[in-house]
């Protein structure tokens, strides 16, 4: 999995890379950097340069959503635990809290006693 998003990475860097010049030599009004790199009034590509731009450079912003979305698809966090077992745990604190008089420190205070206590009994009995 990790070299399919690396190779994603890449493309999505190459894919910046090649949308930033497709924008950048647009020709805006016959001036910016488009009209120095050949925009305007020059037929360097032919009679529909800025078509021919314009489409390429939607394809390249088409690409550049579909890798995003791509790449945040594959790194989403996974779901580590699941809610019925949440709502087991806090019904089960909720019951150790009520049986405390609703005081949920001593239930926890009374849960790690049990727990120390019984290495120590099991030690004295041997």
């Amino acid at each position: 999995m990790d070299i399919v998003k690396t190779i994603l990475l890449v493309a999505f860097i190459i894919v910046c890379l090649f949308l930033i010049l497709f924008v950048l030599i647009q020709p805006e009004d016959n001036n910016g950097m488009g009209s120095s790199f050949g925009g305007g009034n020059s037929a360097a590509f032919g009679a529909r340069t800025q078509t021919v731009l314009s489409k390429t450079t939607g394809l390249f912003v088409v690409l550049f959503f579909v890798l995003t979305f791509s790449i945040a698809f594959l790194n989403r966090p996974e779901k580590k635990r699941d809610v019925s077992a949440t709502v087991k745990e806090m019904n089960a604190e909720a019951a150790a809290a009520e049986t405390n008089g609703g005081n949920w420190m001593d239930a926890e205070i009374n849960a790690e006693s049990a727990a120390t206590e019984e290495p120590a009994i099991e030690a004295a009995a041997e």
